[in-house]
């Protein structure tokens, strides 16, 4: 009989047992770090398009686009920007305000509106309020309080394809309905893609772009230094429980140059489930298998994976079934070209099939990257020469083998068949 686990034992244990992390909050997606590595360039464009906010407040109404994937930094910067911006200004005199909006959450242009009061403090009369009316009230606060607003829109490609024309147009082109001199209002408008603001008329998108920062995807090693940031700087980890093998390895898998969508958000939080991964194995570090475990967990091309496979010729299968058994032999992370040659003509002499030459088996090891089925990397200090060193981008598992060995019986069957 199955001996019975206290629940309150077991809650309790759990709480009070032992942890990899430090400060979990430093990988919360809201957190905005002390450092923005490889931002350097696109903080330093912002700045001098707003420069004349600090050397001419209200001169004119600056307007920049920002346009970038998701998990390339953009809503990180401009908040990091912003602040920054707000207390040089505030230093030298000047009422900077930076406010900054998600247009997906505050739907509508009165919603937006209400935001900005609310972040400006701005008490609003409880009788209903059109959005015009509204803004009279946030304008004249501003005027009144001598006050500049620095407002970024996030995600505003959304109120593009859901709003009305004319809201837009009352929006962007603001200081045509107002007769000033002082421009308290200056924008930042955040896009995923510039073709977003393709539908919109000539009039209002010539107010817009007129000046854009480009956000692109990380690379490998921007993401190897952003997840080192976060682990020794932002101390999101306890001393020495992080493994550089396992930050490398989520660093390859969601580099851009890798293959990967050059996404930091969803690093982190890779990062952020391997810890859990390894709290919850009791293990005091993290390693590379359980960021191959997080991966396998969160990233949504996993399912691709498994599909991929069951399109891919024999010797491919082959290949992929002498990592996987090379994985499973040794407490290894990489494997050498060499290693997994050998393995994979072990294998083919079993099943009685003619090993592929070395030519052909390092395109095969080429085209398996570009699917995503592998990861290789460099040889670096600690080996002889230069060689192509090898990995499985998730663990090994009951799953992954048995597919393999049905997918290569498989081709073998008609390969016999065909005979």
């Amino acid at each position: 009989m199955k001996v019975l686990v206290d629940i309150k034992d077991l809650i309790e244990n759990t709480i009070e047992g032992s942890t990899v992390f430090n400060n979990l909050s430093v990988l919360n997606p809201e957190h905005i770090p002390a450092n923005l590595p490889h931002r350097e360039t696109q903080i330093k464009e912002l700045t001098v398009s707003f420069k004349d906010l600090i050397l001419n407040p209200g001169g004119t109404s600056i307007r920049t686009v920002i346009v970038g994937r998701t998990g390339t930094g953009k809503t990180v910067t401009t908040k990091k920007f912003g602040k920054e911006l707000q207390d040089i200004a505030n230093k030298k005199g000047i009422r900077l305000f930076y406010v900054h909006v998600n247009c997906h959450r505050q739907r509508t242009l009165y919603l937006m509106l209400m935001e900005i009061a609310q972040s400006l403090r701005l008490p609003l009369p409880n009788r209903g309020l059109s959005s015009q009316e509204t803004f009279k009230l946030i304008y004249d606060y501003l005027e009144r309080k001598n006050i500049h607003l620095l407002l970024t829109l996030d995600e505003f490609d959304y109120f593009i394809s859901t709003s009305p024309v004319e809201d837009i147009y009352f929006l962007v082109r603001i200081y045509d309905e107002l007769n000033v001199n002082v421009k308290r209002l200056h924008y930042i408008f955040i896009v995923r893609e510039l073709t977003s603001l393709s539908s919109l008329d000539k009039s209002i998108k010539d107010h817009i772009i007129k000046n854009v920062i480009e956000f692109p995807p990380y690379s490998s090693f921007q993401l190897y230094d952003i997840l080192q940031d976060r682990i020794v700087n932002e101390k999101a980890f306890k001393q020495n429980t992080v493994t550089d093998e396992a930050v490398k390895f989520i660093s390859d898998i969601h580099g851009a140059d890798k293959g990967g969508s050059g996404n930091a958000r969803l690093a982190i939080e890779t990062l952020e489930l391997a810890g859990r991964i390894a709290d919850a194995e009791s293990s005091p570090i993290i390693t590379i298998e359980h960021a191959k475990k997080a991966n396998s967990k969160i990233n949504p091309e996993i399912s691709i994976i498994t599909d991929t496979i069951r399109d891919l010729d024999l010797h491919y299968l082959l290949l992929l079934k002498a990592i996987s058994s090379l994985h499973k032999k040794y407490e290894e992370d990489f494997f050498s070209m060499g290693k997994v040659e050998e393995e994979y003509r072990n294998i083919s002499s079993l099943l009685g099939e003619e090993p592929r030459r070395h030519t052909q088996l390092f395109e095969y090891i080429r085209r398996l990257k570009l699917m995503g089925l592998i990861i290789t990397r460099h040889s670096g200090k600690g080996m002889r020469g230069r060689t192509t060193l090898i990995s499985l981008p998730v663990p090994v598992s009951v799953e992954l083998e048995n597919l393999l060995d049905q997918e290569i019986k498989r081709r073998l069957q008609k390969s016999q068949v065909n005979s």
